[in-house]
């Protein structure tokens, strides 16, 4: 059975944010049976924040839908820590709407993107791109929301 540890912060006020036990079932699927104990946290930032994390952490200006923050040393020290990932209200709203997208399916698939880079996925180049692409596509399937890479119009 997994043991998941998730905490979620919610830093901002917005009528829109999805429910707590839903980032939790989205943490969940993402993490699936890649590990059986895991903690981290999700936050929800405002874009302040979000801008102050990418300026620091990335050195690109402004604010951004979604940082992960994976802790390098934790399976070294044994501890189950995959770290913290920070989506920014305001944007994934505004995202949702310029591509008419539900905002809680955007919301989702937010979640379900900074989980795999925690889990040491990434899209830098192509074919990890692709490989991403498809593993969020059927994540987001199984939970019920449309790929979130067809066009919308």
């Amino acid at each position: 059975m997994n043991n998941f540890d998730i905490e979620v912060q919610y830093a901002v006020t917005h009528k829109l944010l999805p429910a707590e036990t839903d980032i939790k079932q989205w943490v969940t699927m993402t993490i699936g049976d890649r590990m059986t104990h895991a903690e981290l946290t999700v936050r929800l930032v405002d874009e302040s924040e979000s801008t102050q994390l990418n300026e620091s952490f990335r050195h690109k200006q402004g604010s951004t839908n979604v940082l992960s923050f994976p802790v390098a040393c934790a399976e070294e020290i044994g501890v189950p820590l995959l770290g913290d990932i920070a989506i920014c209200a305001q944007v994934v709203e505004r995202e949702a709407t310029d591509q008419n997208k539900e905002i809680v399916a955007h919301y989702a698939h937010m979640v379900v993107h900074g989980v795999l880079h925690l889990l040491g996925y990434d899209h830098i180049e192509s074919g990890q791109a692709e490989r991403m692409e498809k593993l969020e596509t059927e994540i987001l399937g199984q939970l019920g929301y449309p790929d979130p890479y067809q066009c919308y119009s």
